[in-house]
């Protein structure tokens, strides 16, 4: 079954009323950062804090009668598990979820408090697919894929619409890739609108898929290695959605965790909102690259579910990539009075020190030291390179460990 133009329209007709019409905003911090205008637009303002939810809810809408009884089964593990867990919810229908064993804690709690019937198999997504078409055989329910379906892609591109009519002169749209669902409902919605407009794919350098299969023209498996943006790591794109981006894309670019990470941070810092990794990458690459200078971009935030947990090391993480964390091991004599010379020195700077940790016990420590590592937050680049400058002036011996 083809996507048409149509089959969006109609998407969108359903989705009022029910699917928030996610904003579009000017972004003064991040057009003066990439030389673009820059205009968010925020997804994570869905109810379950992705796009997910817009295909989920279609889908889930235009069962017959005879398959809502029957119930629904899905393999997630995040996002499109909240979707159809609140689709199915709003509908009154049954609806099971398969998540990997190693999802994260919160996000089956928030899947479940959705009336959701979660199961736990599998390491990974390909594993819980497994399972939930088992489930789906034995049991006769609907199974609903997290991409690959006419319906789901159908209504992912609402969000072209959404933003032709926000921003109608628009130049280029960035969005992230995973599965390719959300890029191809996006292709057909502005290809038909205005095919003058730019549409540009971001993925992980981890998992290029899409990038992978395009440039070789067929379908193509990666292995995968470890990326944060966990949204995006598809092994193997859909068949469905690969035909259309291959005709319609306008090019793939690929980002790493660190441009990623800085996105998060300078997101949270500056515009006040959590977006999690997958979400940021269309903003990270216009970030790390700056390619589109004079032009009116928009970067699709696409989801804001991260875990607590990695949210505090993106912060940690984000002030060292930003040059306004560092920290260094210094050896001293175990004596009063050594580490007050050090702490002085670092006060005559400004650096903030917000962590102290004295070391007697290791067998680089001899015995009459003391190993200090401090932890020391300052202004920027240039301020970090003028105390790393200023301790080698005062022939402090230190090791810099991040």
């Amino acid at each position: 079954m083809n996507v048409t133009y149509d089959d969006i329209v109609n998407a969108q007709k359903v989705q009022d009323d029910v699917i928030r019409k996610t904003s579009l905003v000017f972004s003064d911090t991040f057009s003066q950062l990439t030389g673009s205008k820059v205009y968010l637009k925020n997804e994570f303002e869905q109810k379950t804090g992705s796009f997910k939810l817009r295909g989920a809810y279609y889908k889930i809408k235009n069962l017959t009668e005879d398959e809502k009884n029957k119930g629904v089964v899905a393999a997630s593990a995040g996002n499109h598990a909240q979707g159809i867990a609140l689709a199915s919810a709003m509908e009154k229908i049954n609806c099971t979820i398969v998540m990997p064993k190693n999802a994260s804690p919160a996000k089956i709690a928030a899947t479940k408090g959705y009336g959701a019937n979660v199961v736990l198999e599998g390491k990974n997504y390909d594993e819980s697919w497994i399972k939930a078409q088992e489930i789906a055989k034995t049991t006769g329910a609907e199974i609903i894929h997290a991409f690959d379906d006419p319906q789901i892609i159908a209504a992912q591109g609402v969000i072209g619409l959404e933003i032709m009519e926000q921003l109608p002169d628009v130049d280029e749209i960035y969005v992230p890739i995973g599965g390719g669902g959300l890029a191809a409902g996006i292709l057909i919605a502005i290809k038909t609108k205005n095919p003058n407009v730019k549409v540009i794919g971001v993925q992980s350098k981890s998992f290029p898929s899409m990038k992978n299969s395009i440039d070789s023209g067929k379908l193509e498996t990666v292995d995968g290695g470890f990326t944060v943006a966990d949204g995006i790591s598809v092994k193997t794109p859909g068949k469905q959605t690969f035909e259309i981006i291959k005709n319609m894309i306008d090019e793939i670019v690929l980002i790493d965790d660190e441009e990623i990470i800085k996105a998060m941070f300078l997101l949270m810092e500056r515009s006040k909102v959590v977006v999690e990794p997958a979400g940021a990458a269309g903003l990270a690459y216009l970030i790390s690259k700056k390619p589109s200078s004079g032009k009116k971009v928009v970067p699709i935030l696409c989801g804001g579910n991260v875990d607590m947990y990695l949210l505090g090391q993106i912060v940690a993480k984000g002030l060292t990539t930003m040059g306004r964390m560092m920290k260094i091991f210094i050896l001293l004599k175990d004596k009063p009075g050594a580490l007050k010379e050090v702490v002085d020195e670092l006060a005559s700077l400004s650096a903030n020190i917000v962590e102290v940790l004295h070391d007697r016990l290791s067998s680089n420590v001899h015995a009459g030291t003391t190993g200090v590592t401090l932890s020391l937050e300052t202004e920027n680049q240039k301020h970090t390179d003028q105390i790393i400058q200023h301790l080698k002036e005062k022939n402090i011996d230190f090791k810099i460990l991040v």
